[in-house]
């Protein structure tokens, strides 16, 4: 029930390799719900319990998103049916296994993708359930049934983290999100330090430094920044034909001149996590070298989709004021002489009202900004937090708010009258993914 959720999906990927039957629901169809069906799936869109009752389920799985009023959830519970929560689940499915498990209210998704790919390049191999479409192997699920390793993205939504017991831990950050959850950050902090104590004994922990005093725990843990007081780290970085190197040092010594594969700096800081991760795991420094550089990225995550002179576009998931303010950054270091034009679709009423202020500020320091009305996903309207209310608090002049069905049209028109280069950044969690595809066909401006 969620099916067409990124973390549900790759179970359900997962189950069906296993030679089981799967059914699903979820509200709308959306490439990854016909790529499960050309798997394989019967999905439905439709909250109707027939689909339920006539699959005669063994097992029913569903995503905290789903609300509790949802038909075939009711159905389920009334009939006596097994249920599992999603985090539940994927607890069950990696418990036999080493269990990496990357956690962090940013840099999760990429993190957990490099290292899923250095162990699949290296002699090791791994398993995964991934948060996002590898661009390297476009899914979120890889299996290697000879593999011991295992990696998973851990969230911190609904505390669903703590299902989990890793053999080794990361932490990439803790800033104040899912306050409908945690209702403050202390309550956060709290819960990251309860799943870093879920580390297994003789497990490995690596925090980022930055956090570093935030976590209590008596597990061995390993620190990891661009600062050179930690335990692993990188420096000499530098640009050369507009990609990233660096020199990554580990408690024994330095690999020189890594080549990352995908933009962004702060990414150098997510590859170190991953390359700790794997070489105390045994990946070695050749594979390691091969690996980053052939690291793709993950969808959705920084992707750069069109590159000429007059317009570029990138679109990235950025649904946090911490996230959107790196992604334009990244976008100022690479297109210093372009025009930055940014499209924002507010994720959730609870977190555009939480975080109004530091929205408005970050959204301010675009070129130009365009606003999207909020992608409500599991919530229902918050009376006075919509998109205007964003709007108003935005200092920057050049600042719109317009239907998403009118977004195609208007990018089409800043490009063709625009004399300057523009660089269009569009930015959320919620379904302005689906007009990626109808920006990057106006190739031509």
């Amino acid at each position: 029930i969620g099916i067409g959720g990124i973390g549900m999906s790759a179970i359900a990927r997962y189950l069906k390799t296993m030679g089981h039957n799967v059914f699903g629901y979820d509200r709308t169809a959306t490439q990854l719900t016909k790529d499960l069906e050309s798997e394989g799936m019967d999905i439905t869109y439709e909250d109707d319990v027939n689909h339920i009752l006539s699959a005669n389920a063994d097992l029913v799985i569903y995503t905290p998103a789903i609300g509790q009023d949802n038909n075939i959830l009711q159905c389920a519970k009334e009939n006596n049916m097994p249920l599992k929560k999603r985090s539940e689940m994927l607890g069950i499915i990696t418990k036999s296994k080493k269990t990496i498990a990357v956690a962090g209210t940013h840099g999760k998704t990429t993190t957990s993708g490099l290292i899923a790919h250095l162990l699949k390049k290296s002699h090791l191999g791994c398993s995964a359930f991934l948060g996002g479409i590898s661009n390297n192997y476009d899914t979120n699920y890889l299996l290697d049934v000879e593999s011991e390793y295992v990696v998973v993205e851990a969230d911190e939504y609904d505390r669903s983290f703590l299902q989990l017991e890793p053999y080794v831990s990361v932490i990439t950050s803790i800033a104040a999100d899912h306050l409908d959850i945690y209702g403050n950050l202390q309550n956060l902090e709290q819960a990251f330090s309860e799943f870093a104590w879920k580390t297994q004994n003789q497990g490995l922990l690596f925090l980022n430094k930055e956090i570093e005093d935030k976590i209590s725990t008596g597990v061995k843990s390993f620190s990891y920044s661009f600062s050179t007081d930690s335990d692993f780290y990188a420096d000499n970085i530098r640009v050369s034909k507009g990609c990233y190197y660096f020199d990554f040092h580990t408690p024994n010594g330095v690999i020189p001149d890594i080549l990352l594969g995908v933009p962004m700096y702060v990414n150098i800081e997510n590859a170190v996590a991953a390359m700790a991760v794997a070489w105390l795991n045994g990946v070695t420094d050749k594979e390691l070298r091969r690996g980053m550089a052939s690291f793709k990225g993950v969808k959705r995550r920084f992707n750069i989709h069109i590159q000429t002179p007059h317009w570029v576009y990138i679109d990235d998931y950025a649904h946090h004021p911490q996230e959107i303010a790196t992604a334009i950054e990244a976008v100022r270091k690479i297109y210093s002489d372009y025009t930055l034009v940014g499209v924002f679709q507010p994720h959730l009423y609870t977190r555009t009202r939480d975080f109004a202020d530091e929205f408005a500020a970050t959204l301010s320091i675009l070129d130009e900004v365009v606003l999207l009305p909020i992608y409500p996903a599991r919530e229902e309207p918050i009376p006075g937090v919509e998109s205007e209310m964003l709007l108003d608090r935005i200092s920057n002049p050049n600042k719109h708010l317009i239907a998403k069905e009118q977004l195609v049209e208007w990018v089409a028109n800043h490009i063709k009258q625009s004399e300057q280069p523009i660089a269009v950044l569009t930015l959320g969690a919620g379904d302005i993914d689906r007009l990626v595809k109808d920006i990057k066909n106006l190739k031509n401006g």
